[in-house]
């Protein structure tokens, strides 16, 4: 057996007489050249309909071969530029980024993982005067547990949240947390929806004792900072962990907050209970102080405190269907706190305690509404 220059085989074997076979007008003239007989005929002159299969379905499975590695080749060359694009520009981002290294540095690694433990609750307070008689109601969710993992690469980072109380179908409560810590500007925001509120209710001389399940509450929280001394104070190397903070330094802070929600009876409440129905929506500008203290290599304390004053106030208490609404430009406050306990390990491995809190204190002649809003957070970290 022979092969051809383009690697096809020659079957020859029983083949005397060329010019013979160029009288079936199967070859091409000149010497060497392959020809469609030898290829799908075979030996002799007799047509072989399954060496001519056999051949064909060679021939599309190697031209299918080079077709399949020549596009893995072009989308590995395709790739490779685009996710090398985005790591140089995450890169690029931090390293033109302008704050004083004496006091701000990256961590020398990229990427970095954490394991988080959350604990977070909501509690609302509610007074007001409805046809002369006096009605209180103090409310609070059940304490949520959660598990996360945090994945945080260049500064940009995603975190997943479990719930095993979800999980075992023992909780139902719904909460989102968009968190956002960057050097000039910070944003925490949730989103809360919960059945399980309980606490007791007053109306007049008659107590009541809400039961989880009774009431639906969704509330909405937001509180935005802005640091002025970015250069020098970081609120990522508190919460994040994606900077550190190297010298002490503080910052005077500006912010908005917003607060808003409704509470309302769910079909399972009892008809021996007052129909209660909350509404309130808050919006606060104000300013604030934030400081980092650093001692030694290890330890790192944060806490910052942004008062808000209510600018925007529209809160209504309902009960069995009578209706009293705040005044709605009262001035009052919406409280934002923080605080954040670091300590480093090593250059690599790190823990981190962290609590924000959202505190509204709403004073109106006829209606009183206030809701403390918090979560706390326990981190183990390692950086690659």
């Amino acid at each position: 057996m022979k092969r051809m220059n383009n690697g096809f085989p020659l079957l020859t074997k029983g083949i005397s007489d060329l010019h013979h076979i160029q009288a079936f007008g199967l070859t091409q003239k000149g010497a060497g050249l392959p020809t469609l007989h030898r290829i799908f005929v075979g030996p002799g002159l007799k047509f072989q309909p399954t060496y001519f299969l056999t051949c064909l379905k060679a021939t599309f499975l190697m031209l299918a071969a080079l077709l399949l590695s020549s596009t893995c080749a072009l989308a590995q060359e395709q790739v490779k530029p685009r996710t090398s694009m985005i790591g140089k520009l995450l890169s690029s981002k931090s390293q033109n980024a302008n704050y004083d290294t004496s006091y701000i540095t990256r961590p020398n690694s990229e990427l970095t993982l954490k394991v988080r433990t959350n604990l977070s609750g909501n509690g609302i307070h509610a007074r007001g005067t409805v046809n002369d008689i006096y009605s209180t109601a103090d409310l609070h969710t059940r304490t949520k547990l959660t598990m996360s993992f945090a994945a945080i690469y260049k500064g940009v980072g995603v975190g997943l949240a479990v719930n095993p109380a979800k999980i075992l179908k023992r909780n139902k409560d719904y909460e989102l947390n968009v968190n956002i810590y960057g050097r000039r500007l910070s944003i925490d925001a949730s989103y809360q929806r919960s059945k399980t509120l309980s606490g007791d209710i007053e109306r007049g001389d008659h107590k009541f004792h809400l039961e989880r399940g009774y009431v639906k509450m969704r509330v909405l929280n937001i509180a935005a900072y802005y640091a002025f001394n970015h250069r020098r104070f970081s609120y990522p190397a508190a919460f994040t962990q994606s900077y550190i903070q190297r010298q002490s330094a503080g910052s005077w802070l500006a912010g908005m907050s917003y607060q808003g929600g409704s509470i309302i009876p769910t079909d399972d409440a009892p008809e021996t209970m007052p129909d209660l129905r909350i509404k309130t929506t808050h919006l606060g500008i104000g300013g604030g102080y934030g400081y980092n203290l650093v001692l030694g290599d290890r330890w790192l304390l944060h806490l910052s405190a942004l008062p808000t004053v209510v600018v925007l106030n529209h809160n209504n208490l309902t009960i069995n269907g009578e209706r009293k609404s705040a005044q709605p430009m009262r001035l009052n406050l919406i409280l934002n706190e923080r605080l954040a306990i670091v300590r480093n390990f090593s250059s690599r491995y790190f823990a981190s305690f962290t609590a924000v809190m959202n505190n509204s204190l709403f004073d109106d002649d006829l209606v009183i509404i206030n809701q403390n809003k918090w979560r706390v957070r326990l981190a183990l970290g390692v950086r690659f």
